[in-house]
């Protein structure tokens, strides 16, 4: 299963600037639009590393883990 997720992005004077809407956080900004794309992917993939991460760690023992796609 491939996610998805929406990279809103615009350069704003000699920088472009950009955010994922469905990951609070993450956002960059970096001087070319290349950059940006690798470092919101970058970001992105940590974001989603930490955040399972601290919900294993805050489950504790004895849990299992689901898959929910939608």
């Amino acid at each position: 299963m491939k996610n998805e997720y929406t990279a809103v992005v615009k350069q704003e004077g000699d920088w472009w600037v950009g955010w994922i809407e469905e990951v609070p956080g993450v956002n960059c900004q970096e001087k070319t639009y290349e950059e940006l794309r690798e470092t919101l992917e970058v970001t992105l993939r940590e974001a989603l590393e930490f955040n399972r991460e601290d919900a294993r760690t805050a489950a504790g023992s004895g849990f299992k883990e689901e898959k929910i796609a939608i």
